[in-house]
């Protein structure tokens, strides 16, 4: 059984691209982890989850099946793990955040930078994306 429930703070909190990538939008309430960043990576369009100070907001998704955990594991850039953190509001959820040691910029990511510049050609690649996996799934 995968993790109980997914805190996501950068792409993954835009209903657009969770429909492209499962055909749904979860379950889904307002969530922040105290003592984490939102920061921009260099050269990518979504961000890093790194400990920093201030609040990072976001999501938290439940009720994800094995296979969504499945996709969205596959579709994740290498740069993350995956991580329990503690929520401000005492719940628990499983965030991708950077390898330590891994490559980020100074700034903090803007979400709606990224919707007004980003999203729509993210969503591109995202679409490409699955049919590559799902392609790769059924050779195997």
């Amino acid at each position: 059984m995968g993790p109980e429930a997914l805190f996501v703070y950068g792409s993954l909190q835009f209903p657009e691209v969770l429909f492209t990538l499962i055909d749904r939008v979860p379950d889904h309430e307002p969530a922040a982890a105290q003592g984490w960043r939102v920061v921009a990576l260099p050269g990518r369009p979504y961000p890093g989850l790194v400990p920093g100070t201030g609040i990072a907001r976001g999501y938290l998704l439940t009720g994800l099946t094995l296979e969504e955990w499945r996709v969205l594991d596959a579709f994740e850039d290498p740069v993350y793990e995956l991580k329990r953190l503690n929520l401000v509001d005492g719940r628990h959820g499983w965030a991708y955040v950077c390898n330590p040691g891994a490559t980020v910029e100074d700034h903090d990511w803007s979400a709606e930078d990224f919707q007004a510049r980003d999203l729509p050609a993210y969503i591109d690649r995202c679409a490409a994306w699955r049919r590559r996996y799902e392609a790769a799934q059924q050779a195997s």
